[in-house]
């Protein structure tokens, strides 16, 4: 069984920045691929980023050099660093965890990006 807990949400100006945390827990957490993924209003969700175990890491197009994810494997935790906030990232950002057929998402943490 593996849980996730998300942190960072919240309201920000757009331009501004924010930290999403995610901490998995749990037995035989192994090779994985942690990530996050977005949902917003009226849209269907869709990949941000991606982290492997061993660092590789893939990004949507819309937000290749102002987001980064990282990991910290010891804490079991994957990071979003959000720069250059845009409106349109305006969303519910899910934390995902993924290995072999084995797939958990998080409750997800709401970003709002204001004018």
């Amino acid at each position: 069984q593996v849980q996730l807990v998300e942190s960072g949400g919240g309201l920000v100006q757009a331009g501004g920045s924010l930290r999403l945390s995610c901490a998995a827990s749990g037995s035989s957490l192994g090779i994985n691929v942690m990530g996050w993924y977005r949902q917003a209003p009226g849209k269907q969700r869709e990949l941000v980023a991606t982290i492997t175990l061993g660092g590789s890491t893939n990004y949507a197009g819309s937000v290749k050099g102002r987001f980064g994810i990282s990991r910290d494997n010891a804490k079991n935790t994957v990071y979003l660093q959000m720069n250059s906030l845009k409106l349109e990232d305006t969303a519910v950002y899910y934390c995902r965890f993924a290995r072999g057929s084995l797939e958990v998402w998080g409750q997800g943490t709401l970003v709002t990006v204001s004018s």
